[in-house]
């Protein structure tokens, strides 16, 4: 009898914490297990924020998939199809031609991606915020057109410059908002030419509230705390155009602005409309709460990508959280360790015990076990808990470094945008 052989679809918060499961539990040739993600990383995505405002050193923020899962083999490549009836995925390599690869126990763990809307220029000039390369574009862009306007003698260039719009008033945009803020203000001082009050930033909400994770009260303070640093809060707007970087608002409003970021939600990857796994009506895998995949054999599913049965609330689905998502790794990677052994599996249950955030430094909200914090100790504890749900305690140790260093140094408000077009010096020295 061949040794079963495992296939992770996604190598983020599921697919790696079910691989490291995995790889502390199966016995020595009991299965082998292959991991297949378009990057070499997984992204800690709550710790982005920092890292776009130069709080953490990048590289901290992600966790080479390569060499914390020794025991498994990572395939750098996308994968494109599946066919589960034939057991069989078809991966995309980054380059050369596609090809199949067979499996016996199948774990879509595909997470999401941004969800976005047919909005004239959208797609030409925004900007996402869920990978490292995007935090650390968006950082030297804003940094950059603070070098703009303080070079340029056009009133209306300066303008759109110093004008920074984020769309959408979740824990990704608020938080990101919230940094780059803190960052700018801050990177002023040594801006002869410039104040904080020359900068602008616009947060367009749809909704009538902001953070409804953490509750309509700290929803509430934490719009009060963002207008109070002059950040424009627009409840119950929603974003018309963007072409050619001139911002339409449903409330009338309109102005140029060259920094857009998009952060109004997710949706399940779009890969999964390719397979022959059965689909709710928002694009997810149907899962039963037990982490298989609802009427199919030897296949498992958990995170953003999954509508999991919420056992704590009855008739509701789990959230797309990494709270969840970690957690259902765990119990995923036990429950396919058990399935072969022949033992009985187990369901997931987790009841949300808050959520924190992030307002910039020394500044936070948060609601855990119904305890309301806001200011210092909610940032504290935002710090906290995310440290402790950092991948491998090389990460731990070289976040907390970054922090402490922190403590002594003022930031690092170098603009590094050259490095993402390096060969433009050589390129003009060749014309």
């Amino acid at each position: 009898m061949s040794t079963p052989h495992i296939v992770i679809v996604g190598g983020g918060y599921v697919g790696m914490y079910t691989a490291l499961g995995l790889q502390k539990s199966l016995r020595r040739g009991e299965a082998r297990v292959t991991v297949i993600d378009p990057r070499s990383a997984m992204t800690y995505q709550p710790f982005l924020p920092e890292a776009a405002a130069g709080s953490l050193e990048p590289r901290h923020v992600v966790v080479p998939l390569r060499r914390t899962l020794k025991g498994c083999e990572v395939l750098t490549a996308r994968v494109v199809g599946i066919d589960h009836a034939a057991k069989c995925v078809t991966v995309q390599p980054p380059q050369g031609d596609t090809h199949e690869l067979s499996y016996d126990e199948l774990v879509i763990a595909a997470g999401s991606v941004a969800r976005t809307l047919p909005i004239p220029g959208l797609k030409e000039v925004g900007m996402g915020f869920k990978q490292i390369e995007e935090a650390i574009a968006l950082r030297n862009q804003v940094l950059d057109r603070l070098d703009v306007a303080t070079s340029t003698m056009d009133q209306e260039t300066r303008s759109c410059a110093l004008t920074f719009v984020f769309v959408g008033g979740g824990y990704a945009g608020i938080e990101a908002l919230a940094e780059i803020e803190d960052m700018a203000r801050f990177a002023t001082r040594y801006y002869e030419s410039l104040t904080p009050g020359d900068l602008r930033f616009v947060l367009v909400e749809a909704s009538d509230r902001i953070l409804p994770e953490v509750g309509p009260d700290m929803g509430r303070y934490t719009v009060k705390r963002l207008r109070e640093r002059g950040i424009e809060v627009r409840l119950n707007t929603r974003l018309e155009s963007a072409t050619n970087h001139h911002i339409v608002l449903s409330d009338g409003d309109e102005f140029d602005a060259d920094t857009l970021v998009w952060t109004a939600g997710v949706k399940a990857n779009p890969m999964l409309a390719s397979t022959d796994l059965p689909l709710d009506d928002k694009g997810r895998i149907r899962a039963r709460t037990d982490l298989t995949v609802d009427g199919v054999e030897h296949a498992w599913t958990a995170g953003d990508n999954a509508a999991v049965p919420d056992l704590t609330h009855p008739g509701q689905l789990c959230s797309p959280s990494a709270q969840h998502a970690v957690r259902q790794a765990r119990l995923l990677a036990a429950n396919i360790v058990r399935s072969l052994r022949g033992e009985e599996l187990r369901d997931y249950k987790h009841k949300h015990v808050g959520s924190v955030a992030s307002l910039g430094l020394h500044k936070g909200v948060a609601q855990v076990y119904g305890i309301k914090l806001r200011g210092l100790p909610a940032w504290f504890m935002h710090r906290t808990y995310h440290l402790s749900r950092m991948p491998t305690l090389s990460k731990k140790m070289r976040v907390v470094l970054d922090w402490t260093l922190a403590l002594f140094f003022q930031r690092d408000v170098v603009s590094l945008g050259s490095l993402q077009r390096p060969r433009d010096d050589f390129d003009r020295a060749n014309r």
